[in-house]
């Protein structure tokens, strides 16, 4: 019998953070998640959760919060004009 969790521990989900490489696919760090989930006693998490929280991740990523954007325009690794592209969305 297969056991499947209705939710993702939150530890999982932070095992899955460390883990996602955008170079590999969804399904093996899937697969590496189950093995991790299976050491700590939890149930695997469906493939369905891992790919909506792994490209939910890929997404954070990409996008800077206003505290990298800040510290950007303080070590003047972002231009002020590049700063105000990303907050409005206009180029």
């Amino acid at each position: 019998m297969v056991v499947i969790a209705p939710r993702i521990d939150p530890r999982l989900v932070a095992a899955l953070a460390r883990i996602d490489d955008p170079r590999c696919p969804i399904a093996e760090t899937n697969r590496r998640l189950g093995r991790i989930a299976a050491g700590l006693g939890f149930p695997k998490p469906s493939y369905q959760q891992v790919r909506v929280i792994v490209h939910a991740l890929r997404r954070r990523k990409l996008d800077p919060d206003i505290g990298e954007l800040l510290l950007d325009f303080m070590l003047r690794t972002r231009s002020p004009e590049q700063i105000l592209e990303l907050l409005t969305g206009y180029k």
